[in-house]
This record gives structure tokens, C-alpha cells and sequence, in this order.
């Protein structure tokens, strides 16, 4: 007869996400995750198949905890001024999820950029994609900029974006006011 869970999933990937975004894919060892999450290594294993498994449900328990934030992106009709409000929102996330700072996507991207890890690399990849799909969509709203000039600035943003998301680790809140007006000063 097969044992029944004495926890909730849900519960512990929250605990597993923090461990991650507070410390990177690395330097989270199984050890670690045992004791955040209140679980012992068999349960890890027989729930999430390895720590690869847990941190891809925490990828995805921090998408749906971010999801309002790229709705109301994809949602708006104001142009460049979606995005730029979904820069200032993206600063607001990490401190409703919880006490953290930086986005744990962009953690992640950075991490991973050198990694042999295929799937978690397509992850990363997927999403700034998708993150860069939607600025497209959204500078094409002006129609005297040619499709050059939207690529151009679609990979700025995303690039900004990225760095907002270290910055907000580290920089006061006026300085990152300032980089985001300055950012969309010329846009």
C-alpha cells in the first residue's frame, strides 16, 4: 500500500523557490532543500525525481505567482508605456512573493547561460523569448518605427531588463527610478 504525502506540494516548492532565488540553482545542494522545505531527500526524490525537477516546479511556482505582471503587459494598449509599467511592477514582485530581491527568471538566465543543462536552459530561453516577443508587439504600436528599429529596441529593453533586475539588488530606490526613466527617455 502506498504512503500518503504528510506535506503539500505547493507548500514546499514556495520553501524550495526561496532556497533557489536566495542562493542560485549551484549553490542549492539537497541538504539544503531537506531542510528548507521540511522534507526528507526520499520524499524530494519520489515527488520531483531529482533537484533538477524541484527547481523546474519552482520556475514554474514563480511564473504563476509573477503571471498578473505579464498579463497586464500583454493586456495593455499603451505601447512602450506597458512595458515601462512593467518595469516598475516587476520591482514590486519579488517583495509580494516574499523577502527577495532581483527576479529569479533573470537569476536564472545569468546562471545558466554557460550550463550544459538543456532543459532548463530551453526554460530560460522560452521566456525571453516570449518576454522579447511582447516588447516587439508592443513598440510596434508606433508606426513610424520600422521593424529595424523595433528589434533594436526590443533587445535594448530586454537587456535593461535584466539589468534592472540586478540593479534592484543592489541600488537605492531613486537610483533605480532614475535608470528606468532614463531607460524610456529616448523610446
Amino acid at each position: 500500500m502506498a504512503r500518503t504525502k504528510q506535506y503539500n506540494e505547493q507548500e514546499v516548492i514556495e520553501k524550495a523557490m526561496s532556497l533557489f532565488w536566495r542562493n542560485g540553482y549551484e549553490n542549492t545542494s539537497v541538504r539544503m532543500l531537506e531542510k528548507e522545505m521540511g522534507i526528507n531527500q526520499f520524499s524530494i526524490y519520489s515527488s520531483f525525481g531529482s533537484k533538477q525537477g524541484v527547481f523546474l516546479e519552482s520556475l514554474k511556482c514563480y511564473k504563476s505567482k509573477v503571471h498578473s505582471i505579464f498579463e497586464k503587459l500583454q493586456q495593455g494598449t499603451d505601447g512602450v508605456n506597458d512595458i515601462k509599467t512593467f518595469f516598475y511592477d516587476s520591482l514590486e514582485a519579488p517583495t509580494k512573493i516574499g523577502d527577495h530581491k532581483g527576479c529569479l527568471l533573470t537569476n536564472t538566465y545569468n546562471e545558466f547561460a554557460d550550463n550544459e543543462d538543456q532543459l532548463i536552459k530551453e526554460q530560460m530561453e522560452d521566456f525571453m523569448n516570449n518576454l522579447k516577443a511582447i516588447f516587439i508587439q508592443k513598440l510596434s504600436k508606433n508606426s513610424s518605427k520600422d521593424a529595424t528599429t523595433i528589434e533594436k529596441q526590443a533587445n535594448y529593453l530586454l537587456l535593461a531588463k535584466h539589468g534592472l533586475a540586478a540593479a534592484s539588488r543592489v541600488n537605492t530606490a531613486k537610483e533605480i527610478e532614475d535608470y528606468i526613466e532614463m531607460t524610456f527617455s529616448k523610446l
